[in-house]
């Protein structure tokens, strides 16, 4: 992996590990038609002597890795003993990750998604759900709603399993895409009026922001050294605060005019 000179966000660091704050755009980890400029090109150089996982030469540090598109925290080991810690915790399903979630429609107070995960037999970019363990991986994950904006929802959602495209194949397979994912159908007005002007608030949503509404807001795990819980929060980006802010003020004009 060729060391680049990429900014970190770092939200906290000792000799084991490294939590990182991962702006969206950033691919996470060298691969097909991305060489460079990821965020490993990044932590090795300033980092030189990071560890990994057998076959996984290429992704230094990393015990597990969010979408491109996604932004928040990343947890990365420092050393061999601490992946190999908290690689178990990813393995036992006891790391706390929760992410914030932006959805079309008024879903459900609260429930869990289930069902195994894998490629789509239509397009291999997007994950689908399945009924038969031997299409896929078996997934599992839990929402709350946080606040209802009109024809749109602000969720939170916990991983019990952390699966490729998980939160957002769960939520196409429940018919509540996330706002603005362009791979699973949410970039495209899925509920509300056929007036202009909503069409072109929606636009301009989809344009402060041009990728899924999806943040991994906090990150919790047992640490490798100090044998106690540390818990991390990471505020939502500029991108997804706007897009909140119009959707609130959108759905307060119309409870005003009783739509």
């Amino acid at each position: 992996v060729y060391p680049e000179d990429i900014p970190l966000d770092i939200v906290y660091e000792d000799d084991d590990v490294l939590v990182v704050n991962k702006p969206a755009g950033l691919v996470v980890h060298p691969g097909y038609n991305n060489y460079t400029g990821t965020l490993v090109n990044g932590l090795v150089f300033h980092f030189q002597q990071l560890p990994t996982l057998p076959g996984n030469d290429g992704r230094p540090g990393l015990v597990h890795r969010i979408d491109k598109d996604t932004s928040g925290l990343l947890l990365i080991s420092k050393n061999e003993r601490s992946m190999t810690w908290l690689a178990k915790q990813f393995f036992d399903h006891t790391i706390t990750r929760k992410y914030t979630a932006l959805v079309w429609g008024d879903i459900e107070s609260d429930g869990t998604v289930t069902g195994y995960i894998g490629r789509s037999v239509n397009d291999r970019r997007v994950m689908s759900i399945y009924d038969d363990p031997e299409k896929g991986k078996w997934s599992v994950t839990h929402y709350r709603v946080l606040e209802r904006m009109g024809y749109v929802t602000l969720i939170e959602c916990q991983l019990e399993t952390g699966r490729t495209h998980q939160i957002r194949a769960h939520l196409k397979h429940i018919g509540h895409p996330l706002f603005s994912d362009a791979i699973y159908g949410g970039d495209k007005i899925l509920k509300g009026t056929l007036f202009s002007k909503y069409k072109q608030f929606v636009e301009n949503c989809f344009e402060l922001m041009p990728r899924q509404a999806l943040h991994a807001q906090t990150l919790g795990f047992l640490h490798p050294t100090l044998k106690k819980q540390l818990l991390f929060e990471a505020a939502l980006p500029i991108d997804f605060e706007s897009v909140l802010n119009k959707w609130r003020r959108y759905s307060d004009q119309r409870l005003e005019v009783g739509d």
